[in-house]
């Protein structure tokens, strides 16, 4: 990942989040919360590789979703194995998009396997462009300012998350997304601080 992050910069994390959210099986998680360890020791601005990330999620999301609406079922049910998206996400995916509806598009970023099949299956919806970047994108944020966020707090800890997560799966996330709210929270006063003592 260094030597990919050295090659290709901003526009690799870009890259790289576009085509994980589109279904390539990447690390994302993994991938982020490096990203803000890489930003906590200086490697990477924190601010810079957020929205790079972030942008690379929005694209990715708004491509699946533009090929769930033009494309549909056929499409998904061709083509879905080569984006390893395999039948068995696609109807697990399905049931919870039935139950949960739009607001899947939002909690699914952090359910690997379904965060790359909710954008197919609400475009496929006909969900309107609005309610779908709403939710999407409200999503992407919190996704990706968690990993970073706390990649970036964790420091050279980073691992230790991945070992927090396994162990106490999706309910380590009640406490993952407040801590990056509070590690997100913190970088920016810091900053403000920092620029109101020199400007003093």
């Amino acid at each position: 990942m260094v030597e990919f992050l050295q090659h290709y910069g901003y526009i690799g994390v870009f890259l790289f989040f576009v085509l994980g959210i589109v279904g390539l099986p990447l690390p994302d998680e993994i991938m982020m919360t490096f990203l803000g360890y890489l930003s906590s020791i200086g490697q990477l601005h924190l601010i810079y590789t957020f929205l790079s990330a972030l942008l690379g999620s929005a694209t990715g999301i708004t491509i699946s979703y533009i090929l769930g609406r033009k494309l549909g079922y056929p499409f998904l049910r061709k083509y879905g194995s080569k984006i390893f998206i395999t039948r068995r996400r696609l109807r697990i995916s399905q049931l919870l998009f039935r139950k949960y509806g739009s607001a899947l598009l939002s909690v699914g970023y952090f359910i690997p396997g379904v965060r790359h099949v909710t954008a197919y299956l609400a475009g496929i919806a006909c969900m309107s462009i609005t309610r779908f970047a709403i939710f999407a994108y409200t999503g992407a944020i919190v996704w990706c300012a968690t990993f970073i966020g706390l990649g970036h707090v964790l420091g050279s800890n980073w691992e230790m998350l991945f070992d927090y997560i396994h162990r106490f799966g999706t309910k380590a996330l009640y406490i993952i997304v407040p801590l990056a709210a509070i590690s997100f929270g913190y970088y920016f006063w810091s900053q403000n601080r920092s620029v109101n003592k020199k400007s003093s």
